[in-house]
């Protein structure tokens, strides 16, 4: 377990990584303009400026130089990588792991996945990540819970995510080279759930984790 600062490259996150809500898209996804689901991840980058900590008030994001009218949290899974990792199998990738945490991803509403939401995803301190790195033998068998204010909002199973850690893990190292302290966050739940000023954010992995936060007022 490592209590030091936990990114120090990239953090890649993967959406459209919910089997419910990938399911449930698939007749938007043969309209225009996918016309077709998504063969390979779909990924977005956390900028440095939105990386903050476990504990930390998350600023409510302004539009236009305007408080926003609403913003949306998720919760993920998130893989340490603990060496270099370039076009590795799905057999090994796991070899290249340091640990596991959480990453918290507030963002605005999301449109559509047709393009990256640069404005909606790119917020000052919108990912904070956990204090702890965890070893865990079976990634696959975690289950991240979120609530807000005390109230359960989502419960995400990482067995029922459409890509695997490994196989998310070999796929993006064919695509960059991960370095020691990059982290993925495999999947967030397809429902984020709104939040509001003042609102507290609690997500857990039990017997693992854990990740507080708060939304600025």
């Amino acid at each position: 377990m490592s209590k030091n600062p936990i990114v120090k490259g990239k953090l890649v996150c993967v959406a459209l990584n919910d089997a419910e809500q990938f399911n449930a898209m698939q007749a938007e996804f043969a309209e225009a303009p996918y016309k077709g689901a998504p063969q390979q991840p779909v990924l977005y980058f956390k900028p440095h400026n939105t990386w903050s900590t476990d504990g930390a008030v998350v600023e409510w994001a302004q539009v236009d130089g305007s408080p926003a009218e609403q913003m949306v949290v998720g919760a993920s899974l998130a893989v340490v990588f603990g060496k270099e990792c370039c076009r590795v199998s799905e057999a090994e990738a796991l070899d290249y792991v340091e640990g596991y945490t959480l990453v918290h991803d507030f963002s605005l509403v999301e449109q559509n996945y047709y393009r990256p939401d640069i404005k909606g995803k790119c917020l000052d301190t919108s990912a904070p990540i956990g204090t702890d790195v965890v070893a865990v033998a079976d990634p696959q068998a975690l289950t991240v819970v979120t609530s807000v204010n005390g109230t359960v909002v989502n419960e995400t199973p990482v067995s029922q995510l459409v890509r695997g850690v490994a196989e998310l893990i070999s796929t993006i190292s064919y695509i960059m080279t991960l370095q020691p302290g990059d982290v993925i966050a495999v999947g967030f739940p397809g429902q984020r759930a709104p939040v509001a000023p003042g609102d507290k954010v609690h997500s857990m992995i039990d017997g693992v984790t854990e990740l507080n936060n708060t939304l600025g007022q």
